[in-house]
């Protein structure tokens, strides 16, 4: 299903007449996030646009995405209030951009694009396409509707929010679409063997740990086809490593043969509860992490919550048939 409330002959019309542009992606930012609105501001400077992009603190670029052309990025308190336009990419949800939600209200006209299940009540246009497989997907629509240039900084941000988003074009939301869009950013000086050795086969060392912990503590239910796992704050300190370095455990714990469905809980050290969930297909996980004022895709979604560990897998495990 496609939901456009706002084209990208819409949005493309809108930019095009801005002097000012601000791009917002979400709260620690994954490949998909920071890729759009990285490509997206770096696009818009090139054509001769003030533009800038920014998400809230803990303001941090992750190192398997130092390869980024970070020169649009600024930090939130230094992101503009009075802008022509500002956009947010990769989520629909004010919740989910913190402290900047405010000042991208305070632009002349508010654009969101996103490919999430979404209400789609905030912003003056909005592009909400569930059908693609990554917020980069409709940024490349956006920034060739405009006929902007796509330069190799351009094209690589926008491949990384593809093959991030795509689990390096596994995924079921993987379409004819996305390779052919794949195709032409690599016809403007990608580096594939690059981008894929910094984002899945690069890690500090504390990874280890933290990965033999969590799956050291892997529970397989066989009744409900559930295999599920904890990390606390207390593994993180053990190995030194930030919260964000562990993004891939989850794809450990999910390999478990003859499940449906995976959860990575991760404990934190403010009393809520992150879950990361996964579905092989026959279970809609975005219907789950719901339950728990969360959301995503089909086969991967996540939540954040107050509830206990013990409730959280209860609750899971009471929604599973």
């Amino acid at each position: 299903m496609t939901e456009r409330m706002g084209s990208v002959a819409d949005i493309a019309a809108s930019l095009r007449q801005a002097s000012s542009i601000g791009v917002v992606g979400h709260i620690g930012p994954d490949g998909d996030a920071l890729g759009s609105m990285i490509a997206l501001s770096l696009a818009a400077r090139g054509a001769g646009i003030e533009a800038v992009a920014s998400f809230d603190e803990p303001f941090v670029v992750p190192e398997e995405m130092s390869f980024l052309d970070t020169s649009t990025l600024v930090r939130p308190a230094d992101f503009p209030e009075s802008l022509d336009v500002s956009v947010v990419v990769d989520t629909s949800v004010p919740s989910r951009v913190g402290s900047l939600a405010e000042k991208l209200d305070a632009a002349d006209q508010l654009v969101v694009i996103d490919h999430h299940i979404s209400d789609g009540d905030w912003g003056d246009l909005v592009l909400i396409d569930r059908t693609a497989a990554a917020a980069a997907e409709l940024v490349y629509e956006v920034i060739v509707e405009l006929g902007w240039d796509i330069t190799p900084e351009v094209a690589t941000a926008l491949y990384t929010g593809i093959v991030t988003d795509t689990g390096r074009f596994q995924y079921s939301s993987t379409s004819p679409r996305t390779h052919q869009i794949a195709a032409h950013l690599l016809e403007h000086d990608v580096h594939p063997d690059i981008i894929g050795q910094k984002l899945f086969e690069e890690a500090s060392f504390g990874y280890y740990s933290v990965a033999s912990r969590v799956l050291e503590r892997a529970t397989l239910d066989e009744d409900h086809q559930f295999v599920w796992s904890m990390m606390t704050n207390e593994d993180l300190k053990h190995a030194g490593i930030s919260s964000h370095e562990t993004d891939g455990l989850i794809d450990l714990v999910r390999m478990a043969r003859g499940t449906e469905v995976a959860c990575l809980i991760k404990v934190k050290g403010n009393g809520t509860v992150k879950g990361s969930l996964r579905s092989r297909g026959t279970i809609d996980v975005a219907d789950i992490a719901g339950a728990f004022g969360g959301g995503g895709h089909h086969n991967a979604a996540g939540f954040t919550t107050t509830k206990s560990p013990d409730e959280v897998i209860a609750e899971i495990t009471a929604l599973l048939p």
